[in-house]
């Protein structure tokens, strides 16, 4: 009996299934061919799919609109997209023509916000919120924002120390902020509570010694961020009802506090068996909100979302071709692909990431075990990590097959360029892949150009110096 990849893949998931699907033997995203993309384009390359980005900012806000109007919920729902996961001018370009608000976490993010301002991308009542460590760098770029008339320009207060040094460098300049709370980390963590953010049994005394009073300074903003994501779970729920408890409290003393910002943290499609109720878990955060808000006689807050992750992670993949296999010992078989997976996906070995991989082609042949390993001379260069087993299952395929292998791997859309170094030197001097985008015309069509080819040795060797 033949135990093919495709029997193997259908009788494990529902497949097809949103996104992928064969065609004449060979996987499609999105509707779109990859062997048209491979015969056009060679391997690797890396591209970016600029629909999805817009799917996924509707999807959310669907959701929430339909909670709101289900639970009677007063206040209103600002998306936000956070420029770090992904700064491409292509993919903010997108998500902007969804009207997204811009979350910001360091100082040249701001050069990028009056970029953006000057190509009339945005104009100065869209919603910035500014995150991250505040360098006084960063705090006079911001203070100017809100000086030439950024009216929603909030900067999160990371820590006490900040607030006074923006009492000295915007002196009367009227700012707005918010605060966030420090997080209890899950118990497996490696510390007990967040570095990131204020205690939250400090929050009350430090709004009445240092915020209350100050007429310049406005608090708008509740924040708290669980870094392992919004899941329906008792740790995620205990930290939840924890802010919300705090947030009650500080409206209760600060009329102009009137904004909850849930931070990220939306899960994304990493293997083909994923299943999460996103419609769920936002019908219980409105009508938690809306409860605990009704109970204790507060008018329910704005509730912010700041989605980096969940609005381009899907959108993203890269695709390689095997070039070798190698049978090391009776059960080790290796994968040698044509690029770098420590260049090219990061996450995959620094933080043991999991996204979906799929091979293009051969989906009738019979499956095997296999290692996938990277071109560079690292140990470290390899991917052996999915959800079948914790094995990567693979066609098996003959050296005398004219057509290689292809694999690729699918959702990364988020962080891998920004954590590679885009465009920089790379572990061994293995170029970055050949960049493609691929968007659809107002028929639905779709077209696809490269955005910046492969890296070229000269490319490197100026950023080296040899070309001084």
């Amino acid at each position: 009996m033949k135990n093919s990849y495709f029997d193997l893949i259908e009788q494990s998931f529902y497949f097809p299934q949103e996104g992928f699907d064969l065609r004449d033997g060979y996987l499609t995203f999105q509707g779109i061919s990859m062997k048209y993309l491979i015969d056009k384009y060679g391997t690797p390359f890396r591209f970016i799919y600029l629909p999805k980005i817009g799917d996924q900012i509707k999807k959310a806000r669907n959701l929430f609109k339909r909670a709101m109007k289900k639970h009677n919920y007063r206040g209103k729902y600002h998306y936000c997209y956070c420029t770090k996961c992904n700064h491409f001018y292509h993919v903010i370009g997108e998500a902007l023509k969804n009207n997204v608000n811009l979350e910001t976490s360091s100082s040249f993010d701001i050069d990028l916000i009056l970029r953006l301002y000057n190509e009339k991308k945005i104009d100065k009542n869209r919603i910035i919120v500014h995150n991250g460590y505040k360098t006084d760098e960063y705090l006079k770029k911001i203070i100017n924002l809100q000086e030439i008339g950024f009216k929603n320009s909030i900067i999160i207060l990371d820590s006490t120390n900040e607030l006074e040094r923006i009492k000295r460098i915007a002196k009367k300049t009227h700012v707005r902020i918010g605060i966030r709370m420090a997080i209890n980390e899950e118990p497996q963590s490696s510390y007990y509570t967040s570095r990131l953010g204020i205690r939250h049994n400090e929050m009350i005394d430090f709004f009445n010694n240092h915020i209350k009073g100050h007429d310049n300074i406005e608090l708008r903003m509740l924040h708290f961020f669980v870094d392992s994501g919004i899941k329906d779970s008792l740790y995620y729920w205990g930290e939840f009802q924890k802010a919300l408890k705090l947030y009650i409290e500080l409206k209760k003393q600060c009329e102009t506090l009137s904004e909850f910002n849930l931070g990220g943290g939306f899960p994304i499609r990493n293997h083909l068996g994923f299943e999460y109720s996103y419609e769920y878990m936002i019908d219980e955060i409105v009508k938690n909100i809306k409860d605990t808000c009704d109970a204790e006689g507060v008018h329910e807050p704005d509730i912010y979302t700041e989605f980096g992750k969940y609005t381009v992670g899907e959108s993203g993949a890269i695709v390689f071709k095997v070039l070798e296999q190698k049978q090391q010992n009776d059960t080790e078989s290796w994968y040698i692909i044509d690029n770098s997976l420590m260049n090219t996906i990061p996450d995959a070995w620094s933080i043991h990431e999991k996204f979906i991989l799929l091979p293009i082609n051969k989906w009738d042949n019979e499956y095997k075990r296999v290692n996938i390993g990277g071109i560079s001379c690292d140990h470290s260069d390899y991917y052996n990590s999915e959800d079948l087993n914790q094995e990567v299952l693979l066609p098996a395929y003959s050296e005398k097959e004219k057509e290689p292998l292809y694999l690729g791997f699918f959702h990364t859309g988020a962080y891998q360029d920004a954590i590679s170094g885009y465009g920089g030197i790379k572990h061994c001097l293995i170029p970055s892949p050949k960049h493609v985008i691929i968007d659809r015309d107002e028929k639905g069509n779709f077209f696809d150009y490269v955005y910046r080819n492969e890296q070229s040795a000269e490319e490197m060797f100026k950023i080296l110096g040899f070309n001084n």
